[in-house]
């Protein structure tokens, strides 16, 4: 690949397709997907259920791996790293927020931020002053010490994202984050992702089928049975 190209690009996706086994039928998760993520993009991948927007977003953030093509990411073909280097890959340069948020019940909101650069071995002391200095940045300091059965889902949402950038990561994915969320804390909550967007430069790409997100994406993509039917940018 062209070196400048590599440094231009978080992540490419060339040619990948993604195929199941349903009771040993074969399904077309993806067909021949390419696609490339710069850094600063904020962009949404939707269509209807079933089109392969989880299935991409996983694949782009190396928790699946393509039946063929390849992922380059940072300028190298992670498609055919092991489990462990792959999650080593993912501690260090992408973050996820998920749907159902994903915090760990027993820990509290300023443990959950921690645990990540934890895995990274980051001193206590570094790991509390950072992950206070998130919570106050995401707007909820307070919650520092509740558990996640304390909080609103819009609160966990916060917590997610605050841990999603805790370790500075490359490119954050979010897979439906508004989905369990009501409309008016949807808004903020993407608010909130712009304002990281813009000020922060984190680069963000979500899936999802909420108008909400979609209107505010810089970069829409839409599949349809496992292919990308429409790629705009908006200004």
């Amino acid at each position: 690949m062209d070196s400048q190209v590599a440094r231009t690009e978080i992540i490419r996706v060339e040619d990948v397709t993604k195929v199941y086994h349903d009771n040993g039928v074969p399904v077309n998760a993806l067909r021949g997907i390419s696609l490339a993520v710069s850094p600063g993009d904020f962009s949404v991948i939707a269509g209807p259920s079933g089109s392969g927007k989880t299935t991409l977003l996983n694949i782009i953030g190396t928790l699946d791996k393509p039946s063929d093509g390849k992922i380059i990411l940072d300028g190298e073909n992670v498609a055919s790293k092991t489990r462990r280097e792959l999650a080593g890959i993912r501690l260090k340069k992408i973050g996820f927020v998920f749907q159902a948020y994903n915090l760990n019940p027993v820990l509290t909101a300023l443990e959950n931020v921690e645990f990540t650069m934890m895995l990274r071995g980051i001193d206590a002391r570094e790991r509390k002053r950072r992950g206070m200095a998130l919570l106050e940045q995401l707007g909820i300091a307070e919650l520092a010490h509740k558990r996640p059965n304390e909080m609103s889902g819009g609160q966990q949402q916060r917590v997610a994202v605050a841990r999603a950038i805790s370790n500075d990561p490359r490119l954050v994915l979010a897979d439906e984050p508004t989905a369990n969320l009501d409309s008016g804390t949807a808004i903020k909550l993407l608010k909130l992702m712009e304002k990281l967007n813009h000020e922060g430069g984190i680069t963000f790409v979500f899936s999802s089928h909420d108008p909400q997100v979609i209107e505010r994406a810089h970069r829409l993509l839409i599949l349809k049975d496992g292919h990308i039917v429409t790629d705009k940018t908006n200004q």
